[in-house]
């Protein structure tokens, strides 16, 4: 027996690519995803045959392994497509957000050293147009169709047919396969390096840890190269169908959760809080959701009450981040207690894939009740920064990987996130975590949303300063939400100001841009 066991190859591992191959060998003629603008549906069968199609066409290229490919597109058939193929292929991939500039593009572009653009011609032609101008190393340009600029990848996949799908062998599992860009809200972005060791780990905790319907019809409304895509392959795994929006628009995922009978969708908060504020929520039948995954940022646990009171319990929140991608820790649906805000404003127990331990600034674990800085450590963790051995050192100081996410932990193992530790202000030598501040603000019945930074200040080194959106038709006095926080967290905590806005600026992940606050209200 042992001899046998010995005998067995070193090699033969289980990717993402074998889980797909498998996924698609049975119920072929079952439907893997609709795109609701067209109505169009893909079966299994038909996605396997255009995926082996788009994975020979991108290894003709003939280009090395681990050549780095970006991609940047919209939501539409060919990104599943062009996605479906890089699981067959050996480019490392590098996820360009959709709502970046020209500027940010050209800096990831040069960074990562891209050579291959995968776009959508629709949007994004004139900005690969620029971008191969300024970087001569960005060879290639593929179009997800019809394109004046590069070659017609869609067109080029046709002109293969369809053949067994391969997955690679022999691999190394610490290879890096993809870098996904920090949001950069403090900084510049960094490229996070993810390995297949990390992935897999990921998809792990998504099959044993998260919820899931028993008939699963998953929306996407988020792009499908970031957090919308990373919900496809449990969906595939379990047999489930996705129906894909072009993307967030509050009536248009209404009428997809109605029309579809749509079971489960992955939402931010910020998605969350324009359903909710919907004029004609109640107008729709939603009767079919049993589960609304939510992370990406904090949520505020006054509006996530409001949540589960018109919506029902069917909310589940994963908390992670691209260094430690998607489920470090979970809230499952029965875990939200209404009645009980600061359990609402937990991020859930850690998943038993990895360990979690809260630190102090000299690594040393901190007694329940007291703050201290999320670390993880395990399979689930980035194998560093591209290019930035000093802020990779920085993040594995001590042999854990920092989350900069400050937490405290209860008496029953619930993380609750008090703030990100550089938005941390310091006024009068007291500690103030905006994200406490915003809590109590949005908990006012005016209130729809609030965004908390600090300001230089002569005397005080930092002061707190508000910016509030109210609900459509609401009213209130700055002095009121001032004399709210006063109350509930003291004079120290309390907005020496606060402005009333139309809306809170968002990074491209959708979350608050706190550097952006602070640049705007600096002037």
């Amino acid at each position: 027996m042992t001899d046998a066991l010995h005998a067995i190859p070193p090699d033969i591992t289980f990717s993402g690519a074998d889980l797909m191959v498998h996924s698609l060998s049975y119920d072929q003629d079952r439907a893997v995803v609709t795109f609701a603008d067209t109505g169009r549906i893909v079966t299994a069968r038909e996605y396997r045959d255009i995926i082996s199609r788009y994975s020979q066409a991108l290894n003709s290229l003939g280009l090395p392994p681990g050549t780095r490919l970006g991609l940047l597109s919209r939501n539409r058939p060919e990104v599943l497509f062009a996605n479906g193929g890089l699981t067959f292929a050996t480019f490392c991939v590098v996820a360009l957000h959709p709502m970046g500039s020209v500027d940010d593009l050209a800096y990831m572009v040069e960074d990562a050293h891209i050579e291959v653009m995968i776009f959508d011609p629709g949007y994004y032609q004139d900005m690969a147009r620029q971008l191969q101008a300024r970087m001569p190393h960005l060879k290639h340009l593929l179009a997800l169709g019809p394109t004046e600029v590069g070659v017609d990848l869609a067109a080029l996949a046709e002109t293969f047919t369809p053949g067994p799908l391969e997955p690679m062998r022999g691999g190394d599992p610490e290879a890096v396969g993809r870098l996904s860009y920090s949001g950069g809200t403090t900084g510049q972005p960094k490229a996070i390096m993810t390995s297949g060791r990390c992935g897999s780990a990921m998809l792990n905790i998504l099959m044993s840890e998260w919820e899931w319907p028993q008939e699963i019809r998953q929306l996407v409304c988020s792009p499908l190269s970031h957090g919308g895509g990373a919900v496809f392959m449990p969906t595939m795994i379990r047999r489930g169908s996705m129906v894909v929006l072009p993307g967030f628009e509050p009536t248009m995922v209404l009428e997809a959760i109605e029309k579809h009978r749509i079971t489960c969708v992955l939402l931010v908060p910020t998605m969350i809080y324009a359903l909710l504020d919907h004029p004609r929520l109640k107008e729709y039948d939603l009767s079919s959701l049993e589960i609304i995954y939510y992370g990406a940022s904090s949520i505020s646990p006054t509006r996530l009450k409001e949540g589960i009171e018109k919506l029902g319990p069917i909310f589940f929140q994963f908390y992670g981040q691209a260094e430690a991608p998607m489920s470090v820790t979970t809230m499952k649906r029965h875990e939200h207690d209404p009645n009980d805000l600061r359990r609402l404003a937990s991020c859930g127990r850690p998943v038993p894939y990895v360990r979690v331990a809260l630190l102090d600034d000299d690594c040393n674990p901190v007694a329940d009740g007291e703050p201290g800085e999320i670390c993880v450590r395990g399979p689930l963790m980035m194998s560093g920064y591209l290019n930035k051995p000093e802020a990779t050192a920085e993040a594995f100081a001590g042999g854990w990987l920092h989350t900069g996410d400050v937490a405290v932990r209860d008496e029953d193992g619930f993380l609750r996130i008090v703030d990100r530790k550089k938005d941390m202000i310091v006024s009068g030598g007291f500690n103030v975590f905006p994200r406490e501040v915003e809590d109590v603000l949005s908990s006012h019945p005016a209130v729809a949303g609030a965004a908390v930074v600090g300001l230089p200040h002569e005397k005080w080194g930092e002061t707190v300063k508000a910016i509030v959106v109210l609900r459509d038709g609401a009213t209130v006095e700055e002095a009121e939400l001032i004399a709210l926080v006063r109350e509930k967290k003291g004079v120290v905590q309390a907005p020496k100001s606060i402005d009333f806005v139309d809306s809170i600026p968002l990074s491209g992940l959708g979350k608050p841009d706190k550097k952006a606050i602070r640049a705007r209200y600096r002037t």
